[in-house]
């Protein structure tokens, strides 16, 4: 399958640069996939698609300053990085595993690191941040060109302090803040709680408190994961053909009342491609389908995945998404295109141009049922 089957060319005047002036008064592109019929409404009306049993499950992630500035030591170059992910420590290995006590994103010195400029920082080389209070030491370049890099001090209240949101390359201010404004306000979900993302969880921009409770007063339970958001979601495909393609690793977590509420829905709705890959992640692990044992009351699962959905896949346990409209090539087009087709998805992407939808981030949304 060829990566350039989901091209499509995207005009400038499409993509959003700014949020709509309320979270959920975005436009809503509603798709039936096996009827192949489409809908146009706002994205306050998702409401009238929510069903009593309907389970919605939302990605708490927060996104965290992870863009900092600091010079070469002794050259004196300016050096940006961005942390991608927490290398340290992990107490897991790739997979997912039961947890028995209530777990958080660990805090570890060494961190993937997207760096620049990166090229003629060779391992061993130091950077350093503010006055010194914290100091990168380069310790291995790696082949797709991330940079894995050890840090001294107390990095955490430095990102705190001096650290960025730092926004995907199509907004024109790719960096906000680090004081807190209202732009970077919006690029938080209104639910986040987990910090560790580089990068929101987009479809989730859209709900507001109020909306949330309104769903529930209809009797739809809501429930959340943990996906960190990183280079899995955002960095291109290069390859030429889809099977070639290596997703990143990326760490969640899915706590035991989330997993008891997915057995018990009558259907899963999953607000964002990270919150789909996350349930068919554990859709996919033994341990979620066996009865519990020897007394034991409870199992929730953390770990962390490389699930790369594109289609042909089959799909276990997501009955419906929410979605926002994505980067040509990308493995979130290819993740829509398995869930509901991919001509007929890229027949609603020419639908939303001709129609005016704002695409990407701070985009519209769509609702595949």
């Amino acid at each position: 399958m060829k990566v350039s089957d989901f091209d499509y060319r995207i005009p400038p005047e499409f993509i959003a640069q700014s949020p709509a002036d309320k979270r959920d008064h975005s436009r809503l592109m509603v798709l039936e996939h096996r009827a192949k019929s489409i809908e146009h409404r706002m994205f306050y009306q998702i409401i009238d698609y929510l069903q009593e049993g309907d389970l919605l499950v939302l990605n708490d992630t927060k996104v965290m300053p992870a863009q900092i500035t600091g010079r070469k030591e002794g050259g004196g170059a300016k050096i940006e990085v961005l942390l991608v992910g927490n290398l340290e420590p992990r107490r897991l290995a790739a997979g997912s595993g039961c947890l028995m006590e209530p777990a958080s994103k660990p805090r570890g010195s060494v961190w993937e690191c997207l760096v620049k400029p990166g090229k003629r920082l060779k391992a061993g080389a130091r950077i350093i941040f503010g006055e010194g209070e914290v100091i990168g030491k380069v310790l291995e370049k790696l082949i797709s060109g991330e940079q894995v890099v050890e840090f001294e001090g107390d990095l955490e209240g430095f990102l705190k302090k001096n650290g960025a949101i730092p926004l995907p390359p199509y907004i024109n201010s790719h960096l906000l803040s680090p004081t807190p404004d209202p732009l970077t306000e919006r690029y938080q979900t209104v639910y986040a709680r987990q910090e560790g993302a580089t990068a929101a969880p987009t479809a989730g921009l859209h709900f507001t408190p109020e909306l949330l409770e309104k769903i529930k007063a209809k009797g739809v339970k809501v429930a959340y994961v943990t996906l960190h958001t990183g280079l899995a979601t955002f960095k291109p495909v290069y390859a030429d053909t889809v099977e070639e393609h290596k997703m990143y690793k990326e760490s969640y977590e899915i706590t035991v009342e989330t997993v008891e509420s997915v057995k018990k829905a009558k259907r899963v709705v999953a607000v964002g491609t990270t919150t789909v890959r996350t349930l068919e992640t554990i859709a996919n692990d033994p341990l979620f389908h066996l009865p519990l044992i020897n007394g034991e009351k409870e199992r929730g699962f953390k770990g962390e995945t490389d699930l790369f959905i594109y289609p042909g896949f089959k799909f276990k346990m997501v009955d419906a998404v929410i979605t926002n409209f994505h980067f040509p090539r990308s493995t979130l087009l290819m993740l829509v295109s398995a869930f509901a087709g991919r001509d007929f998805i890229f027949r609603a992407y020419q639908e939303a141009m001709d129609k005016g939808y704002r695409f990407f981030s701070f985009g519209d949304a769509m609702l595949i049922l």
